[in-house]
């Protein structure tokens, strides 16, 4: 069958980029709203399982008791969705990365209900990887019966591309995490000839996010006045520093996945995890459940109101509630737990050194913490730069980045191969 959509042409112009534009704005929409409906359907079970049905109990949202019951119940739940559903939850998630190989579309709505109840029932685990793997399968799944002539890479970067641009509520971020993945790959035309399609998907998911969401990723910090000496040191010693804490999570990583993987079984497995987890959350307080990104925003708005001792409890708590979370089974990113640990992180430095400026304590510790779980430079500078949305900042990230890289590059990765060995 014919097809308007075109495969690679030798010589990318206007007229043969033209008719990409409406196969991307259609995956880019719907990328968006997958991940809006997915997202405000968690919201809605969270509020019911964190509000209204401890009130009617007479029990604390925030005590022990209730956070150890809904983590060790969320563990089973997801489980038994692991192991009923059909179609399954998908392949192992400590076996995949922000953007995969497509997944059989038969998967998709079990991953999403594993996702809704990770998300809503407190685990430390963003939504990112799993509504990416998701639109993936979709956008591949349907753009080969509609225009099968199409490159197959085609569909997987737009559909990667909007979800991207969804999740930040801004293109940027996928043009910056693409050149990373496709656009270094071989093929004719330039850098933005091969971003164009992906670019028009993640300007569409972004725009739609921001029209019906206003999602926000400043965090309000304090003004930064300035550069000095001292904030340039800081920025040189915090960020290696938290590249080095999260490396130990990547080093820990595959021993905790062993020891579930021994249990066999994942539902429980995955009630064992939640139980974890559930403990840890005693431990470390209600702020380090979740995904992180609203909780981390009561950190930033009172940078003085913990001592470094409970900022330093957090960011460890938070950073190996993701880690057991992601070996246990649960369905689910590492970049925005990621970040409510780096931000933890930067403000245990500032309590300890207040010379250090608070903004600039919280970018450097969110930029080491996601170079080393990430191992994407791109997306770890930006989302770092957006929390202070300060252009005078750029200049310290950018070298703070250089000794955080050579402190991570060449090392494993926070993700397994099918034998449970980490890659590099």
């Amino acid at each position: 069958m014919a097809t308007d959509t075109p495969s690679a042409p030798s010589d990318p112009s206007g007229r043969t980029l033209l008719p990409l534009i409406l196969p991307s704005l259609a995956v880019g929409v719907i990328a968006s709203l997958l991940l809006l409906g997915i997202s405000g359907l968690a919201d809605l079970l969270k509020n019911v399982l964190w509000q209204t049905l401890p009130d009617a109990l007479g029990i604390g949202p925030h005590s022990s008791l209730w956070m150890i019951v809904m983590l060790t119940a969320t563990g089973l739940a997801v489980g038994l969705v692991v192991r009923q559903v059909h179609g399954h939850a998908g392949p192992d998630p400590a076996t995949t990365g922000l953007v995969d190989r497509p997944l059989p579309p038969g998967v998709v709505p079990g991953l999403l209900l594993a996702t809704g109840l990770a998300l809503a029932g407190g685990v430390s685990l963003g939504p990112e990887n799993p509504i990416t793997a998701a639109n993936i399968a979709l956008a591949y799944w349907l753009g080969r019966k509609i225009a099968p002539d199409a490159p197959a890479a085609l569909w997987v970067s737009l559909a990667a591309a909007g979800t991207i641009g969804a999740l930040f509520g801004t293109p940027v971020a996928a043009a910056l995490i693409l050149t990373e993945t496709f656009a270094t790959q071989p093929g004719p035309g330039s850098l933005w000839d091969k971003l164009f399609g992906p670019l028009v998907a993640a300007g569409a998911g972004g725009l739609m996010t921001v029209l019906i969401d206003h999602p926000t990723f400043d965090l309000s910090l304090p003004n930064y006045p300035g550069g000095r000496w001292t904030d340039a040191l800081g920025a040189l010693v915090i960020a290696p520093t938290a590249a080095a804490l999260g490396m130990a999570a990547v080093y820990a990583f595959p021993y905790a996945h062993a020891v579930f993987r021994r249990v066999g079984r994942p539902v429980l497995a995955l009630t064992l995890g939640g139980l974890l987890l559930g403990l840890l959350g005693s431990l470390g307080g209600y702020l380090t459940l979740f995904k992180g990104l609203d909780e981390v925003k009561t950190l930033a708005s009172d940078p003085d109101g913990w001592s470094a001792g409970q900022f330093a409890l957090m960011s460890v708590v938070k950073l190996v509630a993701m880690t057991i979370a992601a070996a246990c089974g649960f369905r689910g990113g590492r970049i925005f737990p990621g970040v409510f640990v780096g931000v933890s992180l930067g403000l245990c430095a500032h309590a300890l050194v207040p010379a250090v400026h608070p903004t600039v304590a919280v970018i450097c510790g969110v930029l080491g913490i996601l170079l080393a779980i990430t191992r994407q430079g791109w997306l770890s500078l930006f989302t770092a730069a957006v929390l202070a949305a300060d252009p005078n900042l750029l200049p310290l990230l950018c070298v703070a980045t250089l000794p955080a890289w050579l402190l991570v590059t060449g090392r494993p990765k926070m993700q397994l191969d099918a034998d449970g060995a980490a890659l590099r």
